[in-house]
């Protein structure tokens, strides 16, 4: 059959290798360029197929990137991308399980004929690893289905012969997820699997709101053991389907696999794995739902610690962990923190308490877990057994142990060794010795009152008490006298003023771009880099702030451009005069989105030379265009003047002499910020005295 995928314009960039606008001008210049299928005025889709051919028949396209190839089959499929994974991931189940079955059916080169003998093939898959086909949320689609889908299953089989079943799912899964950030509320790796060590190894998992399975997925990977059952549930059957997938590629390789079973169903309201007794329960919870089923509700056996509140869905949640605990077990949630202080939950919290099903509350950094404004918190639970009730609740605060940007790896770690060793010394010994501004274990009969406030930040003493502040203060204020030392022997000499101005003649960027004096790259036209997916990434912030790079690899797009030293990367959305160049402290970064990357030729251009020319402000001004809220930079209108190299490298020196006097400035207002802070905090803590 013709294949049915559609495909954007920024589709058809990516096969080709170019920016958006050449596809524009294609469209404008070629009268057979194929027409529009579907999509919107301002936004239209055209037939892949027929893309690939005028691509190729205009010399534009040697051969598809067979991973951009299956992606854009994906991506543009009829019935959707959620529905293409689905077919996808049950197909390379099956290229993987039953490879010489696939490599059968696959041999029949009518589409149709494949179509049909399909869903038999992947029931008999389905089946042993989900269950029968009424328990399970993953159905065998139709043949009547599975039609337009066979172009992107040969393709998806095709890039598991490379990469490995699991690697090819886990490819298409990811790059779905980066592509639709707000449609799915994600549980980052790193909190997965603190929250995974948190509960510790288990038998039995549960997850109730599993979303695409990062939960169940941590605590397999903490600790896989044979003949483990993990369960999920979420109220999106789309989800709850790929959590089995996700799960089931991800032990593609492992003997015995694990018990898989995914249920899609409201679990509040019609819980369809109440029959489950779990040594793990993990959650990320919808926050703040008013329509959780507080009516229909009020009987329900699960209310043990109270009948929750209309607004107070997530101590419903909390306590439906509970009650699918076996005795003993523990349950970890991710909590919005008005969860630990609103009026309407303290006698739920109270009680909670007074039974020692509530553990420890730990506060995780803001950005640590979307939505990134919003310091979340951990509970810890566990299920009472017949031993009385332990007299103390751990509170952790992990907000100050992280140094930089809590979504990079370095700073991730800090947090996560913080919070358990916390955590396991006092489930070891029931109590812990104060840790000022990290963490103590508080009696509950402290936390009774009218408020039951459990917020960690209200119950800690300060982090800078006694000797140690004092001392901290004195190293800043050191650091910032000789900061400022610095700053002042860096203070740039009296310029000279020129003969006359504006004397020489100009060039543009795009001039030598196309001269090859320079090279110019942006994230959004990478290709060919081939660079390593989890590198740091350089943002647009960290080069307005001249920060280290501080962003996550999706900030970098598909096939990130790497920084080496001497790049020149200049922000173009909003940024202002600025450029910046790359030392070798930055070099190997990958660029972020919003900037442009100038290579200059090193025979032909000095770059500070080039950076320090493209910060003018005329210049910019007449290079910046302006939308409906921000500036644009158009880079390749950016001018400079035609000079040789021994007359660039003169100004290149001053350039870079006024750049370490920048740099000294920015230190020294960083260190006094931290000074004010730390003798405000000093003196209103009682930690210094006054004189």
């Amino acid at each position: 059959m013709e294949n049915a995928t559609e495909v954007t314009a920024a589709g058809i960039a990516r096969l080709a290798g170019v920016g958006r606008a050449a596809v524009s001008n294609w469209r404008r210049r070629h009268a057979d360029f194929p027409k529009p299928v579907g999509g919107t005025e301002t936004s239209p889709s055209f037939a892949l197929a027929e893309v690939e051919e005028w691509l190729r028949a205009q010399g534009k396209l040697a051969e598809v990137p067979l991973r951009e190839r299956v992606w854009q089959q994906l991506a543009g499929h009829p019935a959707g991308p959620v529905t293409a994974l689905l077919h996808a991931g049950a197909v390379l189940l099956l290229v993987h399980d039953r490879s010489t079955e696939w490599l059968a059916l696959n041999g029949e080169s009518d589409d149709r004929l494949l179509a049909e003998r399909l869903p038999a093939a992947l029931e008999g898959v389905l089946a042993p690893r989900f269950g029968p086909a009424h328990e399970r949320a993953l159905a065998t689609p139709k043949a009547a289905a599975l039609l337009p889908s066979v172009p992107l299953l040969r393709g998806a089989a095709e890039l598991a012969a490379d990469l490995g079943a699991r690697r090819a799912f886990a490819f298409l899964l990811g790059r779905h997820l980066d592509a639709n950030p707000r449609q799915y509320t994600l549980t980052p790796p790193g909190p997965a699997a603190l929250m995974a060590a948190l509960a510790g190894p288990a038998d039995t998992a549960l997850d109730p709101a599993c979303g695409t399975g990062a939960l169940l997925r941590a605590v397999r990977t903490l600790d896989p053991r044979a003949d483990q059952h993990l369960y999920g549930q979420d109220s999106a059957p789309d989800l709850a389907a790929l959590t089995a997938l996700r799960l089931a590629l991800d032990d593609s390789g492992s003997t015995p696999p694990p018990t898989l079973r995914t249920a899609a169903a409201d679990t509040l309201r019609g819980d369809a794995l109440d029959d489950v007794r779990a040594d793990v329960v993990l959650a990320h919870p919808p926050f703040n739902e008013r329509g959780w089923g507080h009516d229909e509700l009020a009987y329900d056996p699960r209310w043990e610690y109270g009948f929750p509140a209309r607004t107070e869905s997530e101590l419903a949640w909390v306590q439906h962990a509970l009650a699918r605990l076996k005795d003993g077990g523990t349950a970890v949630l991710l909590m919005p923190p008005t969860v630990a202080s609103r009026r309407s939950g303290r006698r739920i919290r109270a009680d909670l308490l007074r039974r020692g099903a509530l553990r420890a509350v730990i506060a995780l950094p803001a950005g640590a877990v979307p939505p990134n404004n919003i310091p979340l918190h951990l509970w810890v639970l566990r299920r009472p057994a017949a031993a009385p009730p332990a007299p103390e609740l751990l509170l952790v605060d992990t907000t100050g142990t992280a140094s930089g940007d809590i979504r990079e790896q370095q700073a991730w770690a800090a947090v996560q060794q913080a919070a358990l060793d916390a955590w396991h010394a006092f489930d070891r010994d029931g109590r812990l010795a104060e840790r000022p501004g990290l963490a103590r274990s508080v009696p509950v009969i402290e936390l009774l009152d009218d408020e039951v406030d459990l917020a960690p930040a209200r119950r800690l003493p300060p982090p800078a008490a006694g000797d140690g502040g004092a001392a901290e203060l004195i190293a800043v204020r050191e650091e910032l006298t000789e900061t400022l030392r610095l700053a002042t022997k860096l203070t740039p000499e009296d310029a000279r003023p020129a003969g006359s101005a504006g004397r020489w003649p100009q060039t543009t960027v795009g001039e030598l771009a196309r001269a090859g004096a320079l090279t110019l790259h942006t994230a959004a036209t990478a290709s060919g880099t081939g660079g390593p997916a989890r590198v740091p990434v350089l943002t647009d912030h960290d080069v307005l702030t001249g920060a280290a790079p501080s962003g996550s690899a999706g900030s970098a797009g598909d096939d990130p451009v790497l920084l080496a030293t001497g790049d020149v990367v200049v922000p173009v959305v909003g940024g202002g005069a600025i450029a910046r160049v790359v030392d070798e402290a930055t070099a190997g970064a990958a660029l972020g989105r919003g900037l442009a990357l100038l290579r200059p030729d090193p025979a032909a251009l000095d770059p500070w030379f080039l950076a320090g020319f493209l910060r003018g402000t005329a210049n910019n001004r007449q290079a910046s265009s302006y939308a409906s809220t921000a500036t644009r930079l158009d880079v390749r209108r950016l001018q400079l003047p035609r000079l040789p190299l021994p007359e660039q490298a003169g100004y290149g020196e001053r350039f870079r002499a006024i750049a370490a006097f920048e740099e000294a400035l920015r230190r020294a207002s960083r260190l006094g910020e931290q000074l004010v802070q730390g003798l405000h905090d000093g003196l209103t803590d009682g930690s210094l005295e006054p004189e």
